[in-house]
This record gives C-alpha cells, sequence and structure tokens, in this order.
C-alpha cells in the first residue's frame, strides 16, 4: 500500500496509482523543461520525499523510460494521422522520421526509448526490447504494403533497427548546421530510400 503522506493531501489509493501519478508527474514536468528531470524534481512536485519515488523507481534513467513508454500511444496517433495514405515505402519513411526527429526535439522524454538519450548508463538503449517494440509498433501503422515490397517480418526487424541507428546518428550529432525538415527529407530519400528499396529477400533477409 503507498505511503499516506504528501502527495498534495491526496494519497494515490494503492501502488499502482501513486507509479502511474508518478510517471504522469514526470512527463508534465519534461513537458515544462523540455529537458531532462531528476528523481528530486517529482518528489518535489508531488510533495513526497525522494525515498517515496525511489521505492517504484530504482533511478532516474527507469522513470524516465516509464515517461517515454507512457507517452508513446499519444504519439504514435500523431505519427499516424502524419503519414496517413503514404503507400510508397520510402516516402512513408521519409516523413516518419522527420516527424519523430521533430517530435523528439519536442517532447524529449520521447529519445530514450528510441536511444537512451539521457544516459551515457545504458548505450544498448537502442536496441533494447522497448525500443525494437516501439520501431516495430510504429512502422507497421503505416499505410504500407510491406509485402508487397518484399518484407518479411525478419526484414522488416532488420528495418526497423537501421531506421533506430539512423535517428540515433541525428540525437547525438544533428549536424553543424543541422538540417532542415526539407534537406532532410532530400538527404533521407537518397541513403535511406535506396535501403528500403533494396529488395531485402534478395539479400538473404528471411
Amino acid at each position: 500500500m503507498a505511503r499516506r503522506r504528501g502527495w498534495g493531501g491526496s494519497p494515490p489509493n494503492d501502488d499502482d496509482e501513486a507509479s502511474r501519478r508518478i510517471v504522469s508527474t514526470a512527463v508534465d514536468l519534461i513537458g515544462q523543461t523540455g529537458s531532462a528531470i531528476g528523481i528530486a524534481d517529482v518528489a518535489e512536485s508531488l510533495g513526497v520525499i525522494r525515498q517515496t519515488v525511489y521505492r517504484y523507481f530504482p533511478s532516474a534513467d527507469a522513470l524516465m523510460r516509464a515517461a517515454a513508454i507512457a507517452s508513446v500511444a499519444g504519439f504514435l496517433d500523431r505519427l499516424a494521422g502524419h503519414v496517413q495514405g503514404l503507400v510508397d515505402p520510402v516516402e512513408a519513411m521519409t516523413e516518419g522520421i522527420v516527424y519523430t526527429l521533430a517530435e523528439v526535439r519536442r517532447t524529449p522524454h520521447l529519445g530514450i526509448l528510441l536511444s537512451g538519450s539521457y544516459t551515457n548508463v545504458h548505450p544498448e538503449g537502442l536496441t533494447s526490447h522497448e525500443a525494437r517494440v516501439f520501431g516495430m509498433t510504429m512502422i507497421r501503422r503505416f499505410d504500407v504494403d510491406w509485402e508487397r515490397f518484399g518484407y518479411d517480418d525478419a526484414a522488416l526487424t532488420e528495418l526497423v533497427e537501421f531506421v533506430l541507428r539512423t535517428m540515433q546518428s541525428f540525437f547525438v550529432s544533428p549536424g553543424d548546421p543541422p538540417r532542415n525538415d526539407d534537406e532532410m527529407r532530400r538527404y533521407l530519400r537518397r541513403w535511406v530510400g535506396s535501403a528500403i528499396v533494396a529488395q531485402p529477400t534478395r539479400l538473404g533477409v528471411e
């Protein structure tokens, strides 16, 4: 049972509610600040001590991951709307990447789900289970008939990894100066596009 002190005078009824409120507060704070936050920030906002938050999330990184996952559903809905009607895989993926990069700049807690960008402690974040699930869910929301273009589940999995690694490179080093959206589209169509249309089943991706 959640502790009955703090919480702005309205303590949660159980541990599940406490965890949800901690994550919701973290999402709100990240949205306000546009940057990573700490356990102390969330505790102060909730009116609890840091140990209370640590009870549910052992580290700031774990809390940031939970905040990112909580934000995924809304992001995927917006992304699906943005790429709706794009049936060409190159155009759909190009727009998907450009949109995702922009969304991460606006809602940076998504970045940790894709690349672990808030910390160097988990460099494997890019290929984590959460990132792969996110990527597969994202790509399947497109209106692209992937099988028609030679993609089975194994090929889509490799495409997701390739796209995540591409996006990570722009998270880490956006360029000097960074490309604007139109420049990014041209770049992605030329280089990522050529990889997408490379007929994966002919390359031994089975």
